[in-house]
């Protein structure tokens, strides 16, 4: 059961939520980030529409069998019984009944209009459907709340027959009667105006379930909150179709944080940046940077002016604690970095510069200089770090130097392409001429570097490029352009990013993977030459 049934938290991710663009879940897809959004402390995960397609309906079979839920009750979605068919020969609401869910949505219609072009039948008929369907899972002993589809709408165009929606179900059994702003066109304060009307008019137990389009949907669901709904939908990191839905870590936070209004067991919303990342990892969508709470710059700072401040109390500039959602402050690294931006980034690396103003002040001009010929530190932590400790320590550390490279790609007649490199390498007093080749000449120099130093440093097989991004900068047109690449690298345990800036790409992405690759051996605890 929910941590209270005051409130409900209900989540739709996986099934309003994957109706994403570009979102495609498998049934093992489904049940882990319904395990997510069980460690959570969601009240509510709705699971998808069994009966209407195979992979739903195995997923809830699965559930029934596999997942044993810790604060979370498992609900159904379905609709309203057909037009002059009876609630019990409706093969759909069967199929709900069957689930083994103990709770089910369903959908109606509450726009006029759309009972008459879409449903094809009339405005009675439809209120039977759903008194009819209602009852008919009521009596089999489950729990059902309405979702009143394009509620808003219908509501501006006909107010009676959208109050008589509500009504009607109430009166069945259903315990919440969800309003769906469907077309998500609505803005909070009207929103909130009908909202008040429609709780003073029907004395029902109030849901909302808003989508994005006017960019609204948290603004709206908060609306709707305060004018006293006490049940809210929407999707984890607003996943959704069009510009998605509400997000549901957003609304949680604003109520834990802002409204102090405990929503989740106690200590979980400090799970919300693992589990809202973890749940993209599964969707393969990239999470949002910024995404309120859960975004890695959600607390990222880059003015110096803000830096200055944060040194004497990190809330100056920051409206919660990024703890309390499981985030970290960051300091970026960038031509806006004074002092104190500087000192705050390394001791964020674990070094200490606040004795040391001399390196603080050769690093802040260096960073200046190099950002002017197109270097960004923001997103390459590792090259930064590699850049302080080489002020810090006076020399750069140093496993090996690239003496010189070379790459060829080929086409055949295949219309096959094929790349390889050759570079020669001194690592520990001995020059090395390795190759290496790839799907393309950086995928080629990356191998031929790290098959040359695999006998001196075999932990080099557990590196992997795991990322690589290309961007051209501004200042100069056509292929005479100034090229900035940004290589991802891991090893298994963590991640790092470093940067190149060169007129060549392949120059500039050799300047990338050699400071992975530096920065690599020094995650392993390899000592510099």
């Amino acid at each position: 059961m929910p941590v209270s049934d005051n409130f409900h938290i209900y989540d739709t991710t996986l099934r309003d939520g994957a109706q994403q663009e570009g979102l495609n879940l498998s049934v093992h897809d489904k049940i882990a980030i319904a395990r997510h959004l069980d460690d959570l402390g969601v009240g509510f995960i709705e699971g998808g529409w069994p009966g209407a397609n195979p992979k739903d309906t195995e997923f809830f079979a699965r559930v029934a069998k596999e997942v044993k839920f810790k604060n979370a009750t498992f609900v159904a979605f379905g609709a309203t019984r057909r037009p002059g068919v009876k609630a019990a020969d409706d093969a759909l609401l069967r199929a709900l009944q069957d689930s083994q869910a103990p709770a089910v949505t369903i959908v109606a219609k509450s726009h006029d209009r759309h009972v008459d072009l879409a449903l094809k039948t009339n405005l009675d008929e439809n209120l039977a459907m759903i008194k009819d369907s209602i009852e008919f899972l009521r009596a089999g002993g489950q729990r059902v709340f309405l979702d009143a589809e394009h509620f808003f709408d219908g509501y501006k165009s006909n107010r009676a027959y959208a109050l008589e929606v509500v009504r009607t179900a109430m009166t069945a059994g259903a315990d919440v009667v969800a309003l769906c702003d469907t077309n998500g066109g609505m803005l909070p304060d009207e929103l909130a105006d009908v909202v008040n009307d429609v709780l003073g008019a029907s004395a029902a137990r109030l849901g909302i379930h808003c989508h994005n389009d006017t960019g609204c949907a948290v603004a709206n669901s908060l609306a709707a909150i305060n004018a006293g709904v006490t049940h809210v939908q929407g999707t984890l990191n607003g996943y959704g179709e069009r510009t998605g839905n509400a997000d549901l870590v957003s609304i949680i936070a604003n109520l834990e944080l802002k409204k102090k209004q405990a929503v989740l067991p106690p200590g979980s919303l400090r799970e919300a940046f693992r589990i809202s990342h973890a749940v993209a990892e599964v969707t393969n969508v990239a999470p949002s940077p910024r995404q309120p709470y859960v975004g890695v710059s959600a607390f990222a700072h880059k003015a110096g002016l803000h830096a200055s401040a944060i040194k004497v109390d990190p809330m100056l500039y920051q409206h919660e604690n990024p703890e309390s959602v499981g985030n970290d402050m960051r300091m970026l690294v960038s031509e806006m970095a004074g002092r104190a931006s500087i000192e705050l980034k390394s001791r964020e690396l674990g070094i200490d510069l606040s004795d040391n103003k001399e390196v603080v002040t050769r690093v802040v001009d260096r960073v200046k200089e190099m950002e002017s010929r197109g270097f960004t530190f923001e997103a390459a932590d590792a090259s930064f770090e590699l850049l302080l400790r080489e002020e810090l320590d006076g020399k750069r550390a140093n496993f090996f130097t690239i003496d010189d490279w070379a790459t060829t790609v080929n086409r055949n007649e295949a219309d096959e392409v094929s790349s390889e490199a050759t570079v020669t390498i001194t690592a520990l007093g001995e020059k090395i001429v390795a190759t290496g080749t790839g799907n393309g000449p950086v995928n080629a120099i990356d191998n031929a570097l790290r098959s040359g130093l695999a006998k001196f440093y075999p932990e080099l097989s557990k590196l992997e490029l795991t990322d690589y991004k290309v961007r051209i900068l501004e200042g100069r047109l056509g292929t005479g352009a100034v090229t900035r690449v940004l290589v991802e690298t891991s090893d298994g345990v963590g991640e790092w990013s470093t940067i190149g800036v060169h007129e060549n790409v392949i120059a500039a992405s050799a300047m990338a993977l050699e400071d992975a690759v530096t920065f690599g051996l020094l995650r392993q605890g390899r000592k510099p030459e």
